[in-house]
């Protein structure tokens, strides 16, 4: 095989073996017969003993390899992550978050297993064939992987820069991700066939156009596919929502040509995965990894319901206890201002003073401040947008800390309950539209 033949990683590492333990490597073909050779002399015949041989040496490798991983991943890894955690250089962190390291330890155990298998498949030539085409195939991917996680690594490297913080470093990248899987789709092609890498790209070539012509969309499609996954926009299981096609729902499945949607109402959507990257879509990814979940409602209140509130109105009010003190700390602020300004206040509107709409803002705020459903560590709003026809609305803006669909849907209704149920203690009406029959 092409790339079998000229791997360079096997073949160091079967360098630094024969170098470095000569009597143990030099013979380990031999060892490889050891239960052959032990269960033809016991008296099983040639065929029983070559099977049984390959189970057992398969069932060995495997316990090596994973003892050599966990080696791996206990010492050097740990060592290195602990070395980044203490190092004032940023890039080492962007390598162990984009698991670089994780990936090159693979090189390892696969470069013993590519030596070692051939001789464990010695008497088995066509498994032995098809095995050398798929440690081909694996090493490509784990070359695509490391290259892909080294160039994840100076993205976020360079973005962390302010020079290059206005500049496309996601559209660069993909370029070249889309290069280095090109480059290895075509060395897989090569491995699987026998075939040379530049009769491949001859052949390809010569039929472009065709193949152009004939597989537009599932070429788009799989462009796509290479943008989607570089750029992480979509995973199976986020939540999209893409209106143009009726989909609001969990992705499922993501493939060259579509992309599959659960929606809520248990029907599926099926979405060309082109256009995921020429059409925008709304991914509630970052809701659902974020502390909580938006809450977004406005109460209408009617503009005549609005006024501004006498002493003996405020002193009612500071028997609720949420704006007690809030109401006794502010009338005091605005009774002094009144009286240094030297303000009639025969007149109410003259001078500072309290409102109710303005009272009931600050009780919203204090209450939903206070509401143990409501993430305390996220924005929490009150506010007045501009008038409408039907009156004043006012916006409840606030996160609940439980994401679940259900739960946030409890939560936001028994807020506006309450609310709903405390704007007449504040004198103010909420707007209702009513329809006038006239026989």
């Amino acid at each position: 095989m092409f790339f079998y033949n000229n791997l360079l990683i096997p073949k160091i590492f079967y360098f630094i073996c024969l170098t470095n333990t000569p009597l143990f490597f030099i013979h380990m073909k031999d060892l490889t017969r050891y239960f052959y050779n032990l269960f033809v002399s016991k008296g099983l015949s040639e065929s029983i003993s070559e099977y049984l041989n390959l189970i057992i040496c398969i069932s060995i490798l495997i316990v090596v390899l994973f003892i050599i991983d966990i080696v791996i991943k206990k010492v050097f890894i740990a060592i290195f992550k602990k070395y980044a955690s203490k190092s004032k250089n940023v890039f080492d962190d962007y390598l162990v978050k984009n698991k670089t390291f994780d990936y090159l330890a693979h090189i390892v155990p696969l470069s013993i297993t590519i030596w070692i298998v051939p001789m464990l498949f010695s008497e088995f030539h066509t498994a032995e064939k098809y095995l050398k085409i798929f440690f081909d195939i694996m090493t490509i991917l784990l070359v695509i992987w490391i290259l892909r996680s080294i160039l994840r690594t100076f993205k976020d490297f360079l973005k962390s820069l302010n020079s290059f913080k206005d500049k496309p470093i996601d559209s660069y990248v993909q370029v070249f991700m889309i290069f280095v899987w090109f480059i290895g789709a075509i060395f897989m092609f090569s491995t699987i066939t026998g075939k040379s890498i530049w009769t491949f790209l001859t052949a390809l070539g010569a039929m472009s156009a065709v193949i152009l012509l004939i597989f537009k969309d599932t070429i788009m499609g799989f462009v796509a596919s290479i943008q989607v996954a570089v750029n992480d926009t979509v995973r199976i299981g986020d939540w999209i929502t893409m209106e143009k096609y009726g989909a609001d729902g969990d992705v499922v499945e993501i493939n060259l040509s579509s992309v599959k949607v659960q929606n809520f109402d248990k029907t599926i959507t099926t979405i060309p995965t082109y256009h995921l990257t020429s059409e925008s879509f709304r991914n509630w990814r970052g809701m659902m990894d974020s502390g909580g979940r938006r809450i977004k409602r406005s109460i209408i209140i009617t503009t005549s319901s609005i006024r501004f509130l006498s002493n003996d109105e405020v002193l009612k009010l500071q028997k609720i206890g949420l704006i007690s003190q809030y109401l006794k700390n502010i009338q005091q602020e605005i009774d002094t201002f009144n009286q240094d300004e030297n303000i009639d206040k025969s007149t109410l509107i003259n001078g500072r003073n309290l409102t109710n709409m303005g009272v009931f803002r600050e009780y919203v705020e204090l209450y939903l401040k206070n509401h143990p459903y409501v993430n305390q560590e996220m924005t929490i709003m009150s506010r007045q947008l501009a008038p409408s026809p039907q009156g004043i609305p006012l916006e409840i803006y606030a996160f609940s800390n439980d994401k679940e669909w259900k739960n946030y849907e409890k939560i936001m209704a028994d807020i506006f309950d309450h609310l709903l149920s405390a704007i007449p203690y504040f004198t103010l009406e909420v707007f209702e539209l009513n329809y006038s029959i006239k026989n």
